[in-house]
């Protein structure tokens, strides 16, 4: 009998060019795995499978490549399906960790000294070890008190984008998506990045101001992952387009359940849990290494 086939496209890519470790390993794939083998530009190679879909030694072996394409600084995506990015309408990112360098609510408590504290539970949170929710109400308790100006500091001296994300913004627009921000982090910075970066829509939490003061509260829903999936969801039925025509990306467990429903899920420097359930990952490339994937 015929063994069934389903053909899987596997990308290695690199922040920059290719070095002479990284392109040794691309032509010993070239080899090993009998696919076809394109260099698409001196940072992206693509490798065309016929692999049987229940050959679990060569899943085996392209898992081994992979492993030491990582070594070597490489990024790799294997997809059953290869895409463009024209595919898609919307591009929806989380904002801290993802679209900019920080979380904004360990530098708002490192102005209050509690910085330690805070980060510990934004980590456990993010590794899926803390209900959001909870874990989001602990924090913002800490910061009862402080003085709304620290969101400026903030904002003005520790806030920077992740490397990528201009390019793959303007990629994404210039092929006509839409693009959401969507956080469970707070508007301060959400509607700053939005407004800097013309981003189609945000949705984040309201800090509650007082006088000038953090009250240690957030006002209205909490946007947990729930909130996530749901606003994703609904940009989505509001632009007509299916889920699998959004591209979502994220760092932490509070970010799966939005990937869920997207036609792309990619984990940005995320954590181990994300890794393992994203359509594609990037460890070493910016923000725009999807758009290697999606040549």
């Amino acid at each position: 009998m015929t063994q069934s086939t389903t053909p899987a496209f596997l990308t290695l890519h690199s922040p920059a060019a290719f070095n002479e470790a990284q392109l040794a390993l691309i032509h010993t794939l070239s080899t090993h795995l009998a696919s076809e083998a394109s260099l698409l530009s001196p940072q992206v190679a693509r490798y065309t499978l016929a692999a049987a879909s229940n050959n679990l030694e060569q899943a085996t072996a392209i898992a081994a490549w992979r492993e030491q394409a990582d070594q070597l600084g490489l990024d790799s995506a294997l997809l059953p399906v290869q895409r463009r990015l024209s595919e898609f309408g919307l591009l929806a990112m989380d904002m801290d960790s993802t679209l900019i360098t920080i979380e904004c609510i360990d530098e708002i408590a490192d102005m209050q000294g509690l910085k330690p504290q805070v980060s510990a539970i934004t980590e456990a949170a993010m590794r899926g070890e803390l209900d959001f929710q909870e874990s989001l109400k602990r924090r913002v308790a800490l910061l009862q008190g402080l003085d709304a100006s620290a969101l400026e500091r903030v904002y003005q001296e520790r806030l920077q984008l992740s490397p990528g994300a201009e390019r793959l913004i303007a990629a994404a627009q210039a092929a006509g998506l839409k693009t959401l921000l969507v956080s469970g982090g707070f508007t301060y910075f959400t509607e700053r990045v939005s407004q800097g970066l013309k981003l189609s829509f945000h949705h984040s939490n309201v800090l509650e101001i007082i006088d000038g003061k953090l009250t240690g509260r957030v006002t209205g829903t909490i946007v947990d992952a729930e909130e996530k999936r749901r606003t994703v969801a609904a940009i989505c039925a509001q632009l007509g387009i299916p889920g699998s025509a959004a591209i979502v990306m994220g760092d932490g467990a509070n970010d799966l359940r939005m990937m869920e429903i997207a036609g792309l899920s990619v984990a940005f420097r995320a954590k181990p849990v994300v890794r393992a359930q994203a359509s594609i990952a990037l460890n070493h490339c910016g923000l725009d290494g999807v758009l290697n994937v999606l040549m």
